[in-house]
C-alpha cells in the first residue's frame, strides 16, 4: 500500500492539471480564447506594423493617384516659329509675309473617352483595395495559426512535464524497491530509459516553440527573441458545425478573390467600351499670334481632327482584344466562385470530421484511458500486473490528451481558413504529438497500440486554385 500511495501522490500534479484543463469545460468557456487579450494584441500589432500590409496600402494610394491622371486632358503644346522672306536678311517688320509665330494647341479626346478611362482606372484602384483586404485577412490568419500553434506546442510541453513528474517518482520508487529486493532491475532501468527518451521530445517541442515565436514576432514587427506569454489552453475551445449555406453566402460576399474577379469583369467591360470609343477621332484646337515688328500683327485659330485610316489594323483589333479579355474575366469569376464553394464544402466536411474526433476524445477515450491507468496502478500495487503496464497505460492516457490537443488545433485551423476565405488548401496547425508508442508497445495494458486520430494525414490540397492576388 505504501508504494501505491507514493506513486499516487507523485501523480497528483498530473491529475490535478488534467482536471483544471478538463476537456468537458462548460459552454461559457467557448469564448475564452476568442477574447484572449494576448491574441487580440498580437493581431492589432501585426495589422499596424506588418510591412506587407503597408506595401499593399501604398500600392492602393498609388493606384488612386492614377484616376485624376486618366481623366485629365492631354498636355497642350506650345510652338514657336519664324517665317521670313528671302535668305539674305531678316524681313520681319519690313515685309508683310515675314513674322514670328507663337502657337498654342490643345488636343481634345472624343466625348466620353476621358470618363471611360477614369472608370477603368477607378476599377483598378478598387481591385487593389480588395488586394489590401486579402493581405489583411492573410496576416490575421497567419497570426492566429502561429498563436494557436504556440498554444498547441506549450500544451504538449505541459503534458510532457506530467510524464516527467510520474517518471521521476516512478524511478525513485522502483529504485527503493529494487534496493530492498522487492522489485526487478528491469523496472528501474525502464524508468531511467523513459526519462532519457522524454528529453528528446522536449528538445523537439522547444525548437518548434522558438520557431513559432519567431514567426509571431516577425508578423507583429517585433524583436525575434521577444517573449509572448500565454494563459489560454486549446482544451477550453468549443466548436459548432458550419451552417454551410450561410457560410457560402458570407464567403461569396466577402471573398477578396471573387470580388476582384467580379471587378475585373466590370473593368474589362469598361475597357471594351473605351476600345469602341477609340474608333472615333480625336480633335485639337489651336491659336496663334504672329508679330510682324512695325507692321500690324497677325493671328490665326485652327481646328484639326485625327483620321483613323488604320482602324481595321488598330482600333478594331483593340475592340476584339478587349472582348476576349472580357470573356476571360467572366470565366475567371465563375472559376473562383466554383473553387470558393468547393473549399467551403471541403472545410465543412473536415470540420465535421474534426468535431467527431474531438467528441470521441472527450466522451470516450479520455475517460476510458484515465480509468484504465488508475485501475492498472491499483493492480500494480497488488502485484497483478508488471510495472511496464503502468507505464503503458499512463502513456496511453497522456497520448490521448495530446491527441485531443491535435484535434482541437486541426478544428481551429479549419475555422481560421474559413474566416480567411482561403482558396488554397487548409494550412495545418501541428506540433509533435506524444505518441502512445513512445513508452513502449502502446497505450493498452496488453501491449497493442491504439491508433490516435491526431496521427491522421494532414489536410491536403488536391485541386488547383487561382493565382494569388
Amino acid at each position: 500500500m505504501r508504494t501505491f500511495l507514493c506513486l499516487a501522490l507523485g501523480l497528483m500534479p498530473v491529475v490535478g492539471r488534467a482536471q483544471a484543463q478538463s476537456p468537458t469545460a462548460p459552454p461559457q468557456q467557448e469564448s475564452a480564447v476568442a477574447e484572449d487579450p494576448v491574441l487580440t494584441s498580437l493581431i492589432h500589432e501585426a495589422l499596424e506594423q506588418n510591412p506587407d500590409l503597408a506595401r499593399s496600402n501604398a500600392l492602393l494610394e498609388a493606384d488612386r493617384e492614377r484616376i485624376p491622371q486618366a481623366i485629365a486632358l492631354p498636355d497642350p503644346s506650345l510652338s514657336l516659329g519664324l517665317q521670313n522672306d528671302g535668305f539674305k536678311s531678316l524681313q520681319v517688320g519690313k515685309m508683310e509675309t515675314s513674322f514670328y509665330q507663337v502657337m498654342y494647341t490643345q488636343p481634345l479626346p472624343w466625348p466620353g473617352k476621358r470618363s471611360l478611362r477614369g472608370e477603368v482606372a477607378g476599377l483598378g484602384a478598387d481591385i487593389t483595395k480588395v488586394a489590401v483586404e486579402r493581405a489583411r485577412l492573410s496576416i490575421q490568419a497567419d497570426v492566429k495559426r502561429a498563436y494557436f500553434g504556440l498554444l498547441l506546442v506549450r500544451g504538449q510541453l505541459r503534458l510532457l512535464e506530467d510524464q516527467a513528474i510520474f517518471l521521476e517518482n516512478a524511478q525513485a520508487i522502483t529504485q527503493a524497491r529494487y534496493e530492498v529486493g522487492q522489485g526487478a532491475q528491469a523496472d528501474l532501468l525502464r524508468a531511467q530509459l523513459e526519462r532519457n527518451r522524454l528529453s528528446q521530445t522536449r528538445f523537439s517541442l522547444q525548437s518548434e516553440e522558438r520557431v513559432l515565436l519567431a514567426a509571431l514576432n516577425r508578423l507583429r514587427g517585433s524583436s525575434e527573441d521577444s517573449a509572448i506569454p500565454t494563459a489560454a489552453s486549446l482544451e477550453q475551445l468549443q466548436f459548432h458545425p458550419m451552417p454551410i449555406e450561410e457560410v457560402l453566402v458570407q464567403a461569396e460576399a466577402q471573398s477578396p478573390e471573387l470580388q476582384a474577379a467580379r471587378l475585373g469583369v466590370k473593368q474589362a467591360e469598361a475597357s471594351l467600351d473605351l476600345a469602341k470609343r477609340d474608333r472615333y477621332p480625336d480633335f485639337a484646337v489651336s491659336g496663334a499670334v504672329m508679330p510682324r515688328g512695325a507692321l500690324e500683327p497677325m493671328w490665326s485659330v485652327g481646328f484639326s481632327i485625327s483620321l483613323p485610316v488604320w482602324s481595321k489594323q488598330k482600333q478594331q483589333r483593340a475592340v476584339t482584344e478587349q472582348d476576349w479579355r472580357r470573356k476571360s474575366q467572366g470565366s475567371e469569376a465563375t472559376s473562383v466562385r466554383n473553387i470558393l464553394h468547393q473549399r467551403t464544402r471541403e472545410r465543412s466536411a473536415q470540420l465535421d470530421s474534426a468535431l467527431g474526433t474531438i467528441r470521441i476524445y472527450r466522451d470516450g477515450l479520455l475517460v476510458q484511458s484515465e480509468a484504465t491507468f488508475h485501475a492498472t496502478l491499483a493492480q500494480y500495487e497488488t502485484g497483478r500486473v508488471p510495472f511496464l503496464s503502468v507505464l503503458e497505460t499512463l502513456n496511453g492516457w497522456l497520448a490521448d490528451r495530446s491527441g485531443l490537443l491535435q484535434a482541437v488545433a486541426q478544428a481551429e485551423a479549419i475555422q481560421i481558413a474559413v474566416e480567411e476565405i482561403n482558396l488554397s488548401g487548409t494550412p495545418a496547425i501541428s506540433a509533435q504529438g506524444l505518441a502512445a508508442g513512445s513508452f513502449g508497445m502502446g497505450g493498452a495494458p496488453g501491449g497493442s497500440a491504439m491508433p490516435s486520430p491526431s496521427r491522421a494525414a494532414p489536410m491536403s490540397d488536391s485541386s488547383s486554385s487561382p493565382k494569388a492576388m
